[in-house]
C-alpha cells in the first residue's frame, strides 16, 4: 500500500467534502462520522522564533542553532476514532495534532512527531502550549513548509482510557489511525501531502519505530524515519536500571516502571500486575500517580530498591514474571527493516544508555553482511532532553535531503 494509496482511502472512508471551508477556531468540523477537527490556534513566525531562540534552551538544558521560521502555522486538534488492539480492538476515541503552515502552498511534505513521557494528560501534541517538545518540533518543521501529525496516544489529550504507557500495539494503532484521520482533513481544506516522515524522542522514539513497523507491513511508504533517546528494547533498559545501574541514572526513572506496570495491567489484562511489583506501602502513591491524581512527587521513592518488590532485583525472577515477560516484548526493532532510519543518542543520557541508543543498529547489522539502512548516530556528550534538541535540526536536515 503506497502512500497515496493511504490517501485515497482516507478520502473515500471519511468523506471529504469538495466544497469544505477552513475551520473556525473553536468550531469543531465533522467530516465524517469518526472525524472532527478544530482549529486551536495560530503562531507566526516571530513565535516559532522564540520558541526555538529562547523557550527550548530553557527546556532543553543546551543551546542548539535551529533554522528561523519563515512562515507561520496554525494549529488543529483531530479527534478520530480507533481500536484498542489488547481489547479485542474496542472502539475508543483519540487526539492528535496537525499542524499546517499558513502559506499559500497545497501540498507539504509531512513528519509524524511521537511525544516522549509526560506526567500531565494535556502535556501532548494537540494541547501544543503544555508541550515544550512539541513545540520545538512545530517551530523548526511546519515553521519551515513542513505539515505535523502528534498523535496524543490512548490515555492522553481527550482519550477518556487509562493510559497505555508502552503499550506496542495500541501506540501503533493510535499514530495509525491519526494518520488516516490527517489526510482526511488535509483533503477536506484543499491541502494534500505525498512525503512521510517520522520522528520521536524517548518514549516517542520506542513509538516511532512501533509505528515504522506497522506502515512497513502495510506497504505504506515512509522516506525517512529518526528517533533521539530511544528505548528501543525496555527489558534492556529496565533490567540495566535494576541490576546494573550507572551513577548518573536518573532520578525520575522510577516513572518507567509506575506507567508501565500499571498500563500493562490495564491493557494486557493481569490484574494484580502493579502490586506484585511495587512495594506494599509504596503501592497507593504509585497508582495515584498512574491515574494523575494530586501527589506530592517527593512522596514517591525515587530508589528503585525502596519503590520495587526485592524478587525483581533477581534477574531470572524479574525475567520470569508476568511484568518481565511482558517488558520482554516490548521491543521495537527486530524485524528486517526497509526504510531509512536514524537513531540519535546521547553519550550522557541520563535514561537511555549508549548500547540501548545503539541497538537497532547493532542487530540490523549482524545480518551477515549487515542491514545498512539503519544507522546510530552520537550528539554527543548530551543528556536526555539536550539529545533531543540537538537532534532536531539533524532531523530536519537529514528529512530536507530526501
Amino acid at each position: 500500500m503506497t502512500l497515496r494509496v493511504l490517501i485515497l482511502i482516507s478520502a473515500l472512508l471519511f468523506g471529504a467534502a469538495a466544497q469544505a471551508a477552513p475551520a473556525s477556531r473553536n468550531a469543531p468540523v465533522e467530516v465524517s462520522s469518526g472525524v472532527k477537527y478544530e482549529l486551536v490556534a495560530r503562531w507566526d513566525a516571530h513565535r516559532l522564533n522564540q520558541i526555538m531562540e529562547t523557550d527550548t534552551p530553557k527546556f532543553a538544558g543546551v543551546k542548539v542553532d535551529y533554522t528561523p521560521a519563515r512562515n507561520g502555522v496554525r494549529l488543529y486538534r483531530i479527534t478520530y476514532s480507533s481500536v484498542i488492539p489488547e481489547k479485542g480492538n474496542a472502539p475508543t476515541v483519540a487526539s492528535g495534532l496537525l499542524a499546517v503552515p499558513d502559506t499559500k502552498e497545497t501540498s507539504f511534505p509531512m513528519v509524524s512527531y511521537q511525544h516522549g513521557t509526560v506526567y500531565g494528560r494535556h502535556e501532548v501534541p494537540s494541547f501544543a502550549e503544555e508541550s515544550p517538545e512539541t513545540q520545538l518540533m512545530i517551530a523548526q518543521f511546519a515553521g519551515q513548509g513542513y505539515a505535523v501529525i502528534g498523535a496524543d496516544y490512548f490515555g492522553l489529550g481527550v482519550s477518556r482510557e487509562p493510559e497505555g504507557y508502552m503499550v506496542k500495539a495500541s501506540h501503533q494503532q493510535a499514530c495509525y489511525d491519526l494518520l488516516v484521520a490527517s489526510h482526511a482533513v488535509l483533503d477536506h481544506l484543499k491541502l494534500k501531502s505525498d512525503k512521510l516522515f517520522l520522528s520521536g524522542w524517548s518514549q516517542g522514539g520506542f513509538v516511532t519505530m512501533a509505528f515504522l513497523e506497522k506502515l512497513e507491513s502495510a506497504g505504506v511508504a515512509v522516506r525517512g524515519a529518526a528517533t533521539a533517546s530511544a528505548p528501543l528494547d525496555l527489558f534492556a533498559a529496565m533490567e540495566g536500571f535494576l541490576d546494573f545501574p550507572r551513577p548518573n541514572d536518573a532520578v525520575w526513572l522510577n516513572s518507567i516502571f509506575i506507567l508501565s506496570a500499571f498500563s500493562y495491567e490495564n491493557y494486557y489484562g493481569v490484574p494484580g500486575l502493579a502490586r506484585s511489583l511495587f512495594a506494599e506501602e509504596h503501592y497507593d502513591i504509585a497508582k495515584k500517580a498512574y491515574d494523575r491524581e494530586p501527589i506530592d512527587p517527593a512522596a514517591v521513592p525515587t530508589d528503585l530498591r525502596k519503590l520495587i518488590k526485592p524478587d525483581y532485583f533477581d534477574p531470572h525472577y524479574f525475567a520470569n514474571s508476568a511484568f518481565g515477560r511482558l517488558i520482554a516484548a516490548t521491543q521495537a526493532y527486530r524485524w528486517v527493516i526497509k526504510s531509512p532510519v536514524r537513531n540519535y543518542y546521547g553519550e550522557a543520557d541520563e535514561a537511555i544508555t549508549q548500547g540501548v541508543g545503539r541497538m537497532a543498529m547493532t542487530y540490523a547489522q549482524a545480518f551477515g553482511s549487515g542491514n545498512k539502512v539503519v544507522e546510530a548516530v552520537s550528539t554527543g556528550p548530551t543528556t536526555h532532553r539536550g539529545t533531543f534538541a540537538t537532534a532536531v535540526p539533524q532531523w530536519k536536515a537529514w528529512f530536507d535531503g530526501r
